[in-house]
């Protein structure tokens, strides 16, 4: 029979054995020191004090007391220092880094997760709550294939619930897509209050832009003879979209086309004549610049039109200025003016 316990190494009270309780004892500080094993620190030298029963890693290159016992947990008892050697499988409680730990033979090694595991909330350097149960703080993150493809699937329960990615500076909203609210993939963005939608894709795969400045004006009425030199706008916003808007009187009549954003805006300018003496017809810019002129030939009824792409600023203005004498038919379909940012 062996002197010592195969695990351990905790000493067997033999027969006939004098001082039974120094065994017994010794046994039983081996047992105190190793049963619920705590690290207090991996030092190279023993402290300067320390507490009855206390734990050290002892680290590379050790003196003093500790010389020549690399790896081995140190335990301070009855005024000495006893030295275990640790087994693979022993766990320890390593109090500097709060980490528990198993010993694999060569190493201390953190505890690794179970293979398949369930747990109600899981942070990555930071803290999860019931909302946000899946946390993680970190400069990238990396989802990468385990076979040939990798796919990343938001689900949501009913179509009128949201499925989206949403991007914030400082824990404000500015941009968000996905589905948000319906079955549409959506792109939205905010100025930190208000939100817009930029793109916007149904499930016949069709795309919108809903918020891209676009336009149609005309002016209500049956028809009108500008003067020579006048100026003249519009009175009814047929199509509204992106924030145009119209602006002050003009003194021949109807409204500036106030152009809501920067951009390149394709325009294109229909004229509907129903009787001439000679005229022309121009499209303006902020009152002086002449973007499109369409000269018209003297005689009855006769449509005119003419297209261009023109680059705008936010504030901008457009009208019609005249020359000769025409008489101009009004309402939609009629005399009118479109616009549509391309850019």
């Amino acid at each position: 029979m062996a002197d010592t316990t195969a695990n351990l190494n905790m000493p067997f009270i033999l027969p006939s054995q004098a001082q039974k309780h120094v065994t017994h004892n010794e046994a039983l500080l081996r047992l105190d020191a190793l049963v619920h094993l705590t690290i207090v620190a991996e030092l190279e030298n023993p402290p300067g004090t320390s507490e009855e029963g206390a734990c050290y890693l002892v680290a590379t290159a050790p003196t003093g007391a500790w010389a020549g016992k690399t790896g081995r947990i140190a335990s301070w008892q009855d005024g000495y220092w006893a030295f275990l050697i640790p087994r693979a499988g022993w766990r320890a409680w390593f109090a500097a880094s709060e980490k528990l730990k198993v010993f694999s033979g060569t190493l201390w090694l953190d505890i690794p997760l179970p293979a398949i595991g369930r747990v109600d909330e899981l942070g990555i350097n930071a803290t999860p709550d019931s909302t946000n149960r899946l946390t993680l703080a970190s400069p990238a993150s990396l989802f990468n294939h385990a076979g040939n493809g990798h796919q990343i699937k938001v689900n949501k329960a009913a179509s009128t619930d949201t499925a989206s990615l949403l991007f914030q500076s400082n824990w404000t909203g500015y941009a968000e897509m996905g589905l948000a609210g319906n079955t549409e993939f959506s792109v939205k963005v905010s100025d930190g209050t208000t939100w817009k939608t930029g793109l916007s894709i149904s499930p016949s795969g069709r795309v919108s832009q809903p918020n891209q400045p676009a336009a149609r004006v005309y002016r209500a009425g049956t028809s009108f003879t500008p003067t020579a030199g006048q100026q003249s706008g519009f009175t009814t916003l047929a199509l509204d979209r992106g924030g145009f808007s119209l602006g002050v009187a003009v003194g021949g009549g109807g409204n500036r086309v106030v152009v809501p954003a920067d951009g390149v805006y394709l325009v294109a300018l229909n004229l509907a004549v129903l009787s001439s003496s000679g005229h022309a017809t121009s499209l303006m810019l902020n009152a002086t610049q002449t973007l499109i002129l369409m000269n018209g030939a003297a005689g009855g009824a006769q449509m005119q039109s003419a297209t261009g792409i023109f680059s705008f600023s936010a504030g901008d203005h457009l009208t019609l200025g005249h020359a000769g004498t025409a008489q101009l038919e009004l309402g939609a379909g009629k005399t009118e003016l479109s616009l549509a940012m391309l850019q």
